[in-house]
């Protein structure tokens, strides 16, 4: 198994590709914290994970609170004795407003959310793999972290930001022993679309032009396999890198 016996944190891990990440490291053997706001979700995760046989507890976890983050990390620690794996996931929509159109308080949420909460779970994670000398960081960031056609402005500043934490993260610590990576999904049939809680019609009339060029819609077990190769040793070697998975998508 790839994930031995490895700690690892997945936040927004109650459906979607989190899920699939959590139960991916599980049946890899590692034992997993499914981090989520919706607690009967991440319950229902983590009930299903142990039924399998795997090692798993839920948390409910508000990504943008403090207090949770600091509680995420103190149980996992209690529980497992440690961490060695962050899967930072949890992330939401703007609702692919331009910049003219965007709200201070959509703009705000979305970079609480997107970024701050990567930044300040890393922060946490740092210094736990500094104390135990390593540590492994997977950011499932987005295409739109690349491209600026991919989402609204806010969306994808705000994962353009977790591609720059990433590269930097990664470069810091390269000699601490401490990997950190990116994965770039393109479309991938989740439930993201939820956290849209308004749309704007220019934005989605121009976002649709790129549709077209798109082979397939993404399953979330297919980024999950990546997450498991990116925080297993098999990637012993790769730092600061935001690897993309969507079918090709991207390559016009």
């Amino acid at each position: 198994m790839k994930l031995q016996d490895k700690v690892a944190i997945i936040t927004g891990a109650a459906s979607g590709m989190g899920k699939a990440i959590a139960e991916g490291y599980a049946t890899e053997g590692a034992k997993v914290v499914v981090s989520d706001m919706n607690l009967e979700g991440a319950k229902a995760v983590a009930e299903a994970i142990v039924a399998n046989g795997g090692t798993a507890f839920a948390i409910d976890t508000n990504v943008t609170k403090d207090e949770d983050l600091e509680r995420l990390f103190d149980e996992t620690v209690k529980t497992y004795g440690k961490l060695d794996i962050l899967v930072n996931n949890a992330g939401i929509m703007d609702g692919m407003e331009p910049v003219n159109e965007i709200a201070d308080n959509r703009w705000d949420m979305i970079f609480a959310v997107n970024t701050t909460a990567v930044m300040k779970s890393m922060r946490i994670a740092t210094k736990l793999f500094l104390e135990q000398g390593n540590g492994v960081i997977v950011n499932n960031i987005s295409a739109g972290g690349l491209h600026g056609g991919r989402a609204g402005a806010a969306y994808t500043a705000s994962k353009h930001a977790v591609v720059g934490l990433t590269k930097n993260t990664a470069f810091m610590f390269a000699d601490k022993n401490i990997r950190c990576n990116g994965i770039a999904p393109g479309a991938v049939m989740t439930n993201i679309g939820s956290s849209m809680t308004s749309v704007s019609e220019v934005g989605m009339a121009r976002q649709g032009l790129g549709m077209a060029l798109n082979p397939r819609i993404g399953q979330s077990e297919e980024i999950a396999k990546l997450a498991i190769f990116l925080g297993s040793e098999d990637a012993s070697f790769i730092n600061g890198q935001v690897v993309t998975a969507d079918g090709g998508w991207t390559t016009y």
